[in-house]
């Protein structure tokens, strides 16, 4: 948890998103239904209407400050609404000024521009309210405690990590990093801009079982294979996650805006638990960037990855599936 020198609002802003509309290329615009949008996965999808030739998106907003914050003996003055827009991997960040509905309302609402061009694939939402406080302006008062995801490709608004799985002959691979594990079965890519799971097709037999749709041991199988690639991902995208972070002098690192933050806001509850989860990562990189205690911890991380692969689901089915077969040789 954050300290600040000054007083603040003590709970969240809630966000919603209200409107999507898409501007095409020849200057007509594309209302979306509410389904390009989840109030539940806070999250916005913007190639829901397969169109594209889109050039920028218009995102309706509204905001509701806490109780408090039109109080008439506040410490602060001047309120001011902002909604961000933030791209970790382009670097770019919108702002737009949001209005107040009513007069002493705490109701605000408003829309952000999502331009195509400076974006590459998500970006995250949040909204923070300003003010002066202390004769000092600008100071943030209030914000989102979590941002909405807003996807430029995706047809579906889902928060959770994306995987792309792709198949591929390692050792004929044109991508010739693959060739190095030609004895792999599978290789997890964390840089990529989403995270990308290589199946190998030389390992004889496991693309047929992943690709199996039969209701017996084999499906068992493929239940557990999935469960141990899910284990791997989960394990390479926490570390790939943790060590690319923004440090801030005098602040400590900054979750990032993009899959790398929505992984260490869900690991990192089991992996330093009964912390914030600010806090859980300023422990993790002290770990990390320290003389000791890393090596500790990937037991921790370890634990996190199994628990989110539904690996001791997986096994459970195959360990009752032998015992009935066995129970069944036998009579």
């Amino acid at each position: 948890m954050k300290i600040y020198p000054y007083k603040r609002l003590n709970r969240p802003v809630a966000l919603r998103v209200t409107s999507v509309s898409l501007r095409l290329a020849d200057g007509t615009r594309d209302q979306l239904e509410t389904t390009a949008y989840s109030t539940q996965q806070q999250a916005v999808a913007l190639g829901i209407a397969g169109h594209t030739d889109w050039v920028s998106a218009t995102i309706g907003l509204s905001a509701t400050l806490p109780p408090g914050a039109n109080a008439q003996d506040a410490p602060w003055s001047d309120l001011c609404v902002l909604a961000v827009l933030t791209d970790g991997e382009t670097n770019i960040r919108t702002s737009a000024e949001l209005t107040r509905d009513a007069p002493d309302g705490r109701d605000w609402s408003g829309s952000v521009e999502v331009l195509r061009d400076d974006h590459l694939g998500r970006a995250s939402l949040a909204v923070y309210v300003v003010g002066t406080v202390d004769g000092v302006s600008g100071r943030s008062i209030a914000e989102t405690d979590r941002s909405w995801i807003v996807d430029t490709a995706s047809d579906e608004p889902v928060r959770g990590l994306q995987l792309e799985v792709q198949t591929a002959s390692f050792k004929r691979s044109s991508r010739e990093w693959l060739q190095a594990y030609a004895d792999a079965p599978w290789i997890v890519d964390a840089s990529a801009r989403v995270p990308t799971v290589f199946v190998n097709t030389d390992v004889e037999g496991v693309i047929g079982l992943l690709d199996s749709n039969g209701s017996g041991m084999e499906s068992k199988v493929r239940d557990l294979l999935v469960a141990q690639m899910a284990t791997d991902v989960w394990t390479a995208v926490f570390h790939g996650a943790i060590g690319d972070l923004e440090v801030e002098p005098g602040a400590g690192p900054v979750f990032p805006t993009d899959w790398q933050g929505e992984v260490l806001r869900e690991m990192l509850p089991d992996v330093v638990p009964g912390v914030h989860v600010e806090e859980a990562l300023r422990q993790v990189h002290r770990r990390r960037t320290g003389d000791s205690g890393w090596v500790e911890l990937q037991t921790r991380i370890h634990y996190a990855a199994v628990r989110r692969a539904d690996a001791t689901k997986a096994l459970a089915h195959v360990i009752r599936s032998l015992e009935q077969m066995n129970r069944e040789s036998e009579t």
